[in-house]
């Protein structure tokens, strides 16, 4: 109600404006003269209207945020949803598993070979990327990790994760639009270098003084410490050139920049191989 009677006063005022304004050319266009009572109310409602005008950005500029937010929580949750539906599916598969290993006594009678089997078993029913992906399931902020989760599980083949969740707590001052552009450029980028066998992308996320720490890495061959100032520029790429490359990284920059982020990037050596990383501080 009071949405509609604001705009209703607002289109009167508007209206009033126009005559007024009307009036003031007609009246100077025969007189040639100005009433200054008529001018003030003029410029008084004219100051209204552009006050309506800013009024009216400001509500549309928070209105297209927040449907832009609920539609990345529409894309990005049903992921998440996704994987929580995998765990409890595999919940009843681990009670199968629990239960073989409690009964392997009744056709094992070697306390060392029951060790052995047990042990075994085990190893090959854990799956290591279900406990990392669990890690997500505790941040705080779900649309980052259904959108996390949706680009590990679409990555290359050829590509293997390791995911390291550091702070469950994830908060940011940034928009939640910005802050999914943003990783997703350092991510894409990541996922695009592998393109050898058993190369791994190593994603780091942590949370520190009401700001976003991620960290992204992966394996390079052709890339020397001169090449990382040129990351960020416009058109520079070690991929094959073509008008598409060498502007994420220059629109990541962009953002870190327009939100006041700390992007980096630098060269470090990771079980004798070398891995260039991605720092973003959001």
């Amino acid at each position: 109600m009071i949405s509609k009677g604001k705009k209703f006063f607002y289109r009167i005022f508007c209206i009033l404006a126009l005559l007024i304004a009307i009036y003031l050319l007609v009246d100077l266009k025969v007189t040639r003269t100005l009433d200054p009572r008529i001018l003030l109310l003029f410029l008084l409602l004219f100051v209204m209207v552009v006050w309506g005008i800013i009024d009216w950005k400001m509500n549309y500029d928070v209105i297209r945020k927040q449907e832009e937010e609920l539609k990345m929580y529409q894309l990005y949750i049903q992921p998440l949803e996704e994987l929580v539906k995998e765990i409890r599916a595999r919940q009843h598969e681990f009670d199968n598993h629990m239960n073989a290993v409690l009964n392997m006594h009744l056709t094992v009678d070697n306390y060392k070979e029951l060790v052995e089997r047990q042990s075994l078993y085990i190893k090959e029913a854990i799956d290591t990327d279900a406990k990392e992906y669990l890690s997500l399931l505790r941040i705080s902020d779900k649309i980052l990790a259904g959108f996390l989760y949706s680009k590990i599980i679409s990555a290359k083949g050829n590509a293997r994760t390791i995911l390291d969740v550091r702070q469950t707590e994830i908060v940011s001052k940034v928009s939640e639009h910005d802050v999914i552009e943003m990783i997703g450029i350092l991510i894409d980028n990541a996922y695009e270098a592998c393109t050898g066998e058993n190369q791994k992308v190593i994603i780091s996320l942590d949370s520190i003084e009401d700001r976003i720490v991620f960290e992204v890495k992966n394996e390079v061959f052709d890339v020397e410490m001169s090449d990382i100032q040129k990351f960020f520029v416009k058109g520079w790429s070690t991929k094959e050139k073509n008008g598409s490359r060498g502007l994420g990284l220059y629109r990541a920059k962009q953002l870190a920049d327009k939100t006041k982020s700390e992007i980096t990037a630098s060269l470090e050596t990771i079980e004798g191989k070398k891995y260039i990383s991605f720092h973003v501080m959001i």
